[in-house]
């Protein structure tokens, strides 16, 4: 139990950050636009890397330390490439979250009362929308473009793993919970930030913030190759 419980402490510890990857699911959830695919894309992404790092792949890491070096300006110029799409989106507008009102109300004979209260639902949308395949591609390169990944997700916690012993694999299993409780909550918990996103101004502010992460990222992961 121990072992578990350590695993999903160091798997929170290390994927509860400000990331490429979170950011795009957070934005998928605030969408509501293909959230249950991307969380299954991510969360069965990271058991992946759990699993490789705990069956011993970050020792090949260490032996072949290019194959991060290749990773890190793929996942540079990736990220770089969508901070400018964002920034795009942020200059031109024109997306915002649309809600339709479905209203039922109970019928009754003239001068009598309904029968039934009137209930209301609402649903929240946006007004464009991405397909499947697309959205699908940018979140499996955002995960496995991300030198980080693997130096975290394999390496550090494969190591560390390492220290349980025989008990490693329940560590892994906590590190996958990790995972999965914490994209299921970022992907299904944001539709509530939908609220103040109903406007194309809200979007645009949005899609800024979201330019400037990306970048900032892209910036990161090379400014260690020139120092």
């Amino acid at each position: 139990m121990l072992s578990v419980l350590s695993g999903l402490g160091l798997g929170l510890s290390l994927i509860v950050a400000i990331g490429a990857q979170n950011v795009f699911v957070l934005r998928q959830g605030i969408r509501r636009e293909h959230v249950l695919p991307v969380v299954v894309v991510c969360a069965f992404s990271d058991a992946l890397l759990i699993l490789a790092g705990v069956a011993g792949l970050g020792f090949v890491i260490s032996a072949a330390p290019w194959l991060v070096v290749v990773a890190r300006w793929a996942g540079a110029l990736f990220l770089l490439g969508y901070g400018i799409l964002a920034a795009r989106r942020a200059w031109r507008g024109g997306e915002q979250l649309r809600v339709d009102d479905t209203r039922t109300t109970g019928s009754a004979p003239d001068g009598a009362r309904a029968a039934t209260p009137t209930t209301a639902t609402a649903t929240t949308a946006t007004a464009t929308r991405t397909a499947l395949a697309p959205v699908l591609l940018t979140v499996l390169a955002l995960t496995w473009l991300n030198p980080h990944v693997y130096l975290d997700t394999v390496l550090m916690l494969g190591s560390i793993a390492a220290t349980h012993g025989e008990d490693r694999w329940l560590f892994a299993a906590g590190a996958i919970v990790a995972s999965i409780l914490w994209f299921t909550a970022l992907g299904f918990g944001a539709r509530y930030l939908g609220r103040w996103l109903r406007t194309e101004r809200s979007w645009r502010i949005l899609d800024a913030i979201i330019a400037v992460v990306m970048i900032a990222l892209a910036v990161s992961l090379i400014l260690p190759v020139f120092a």
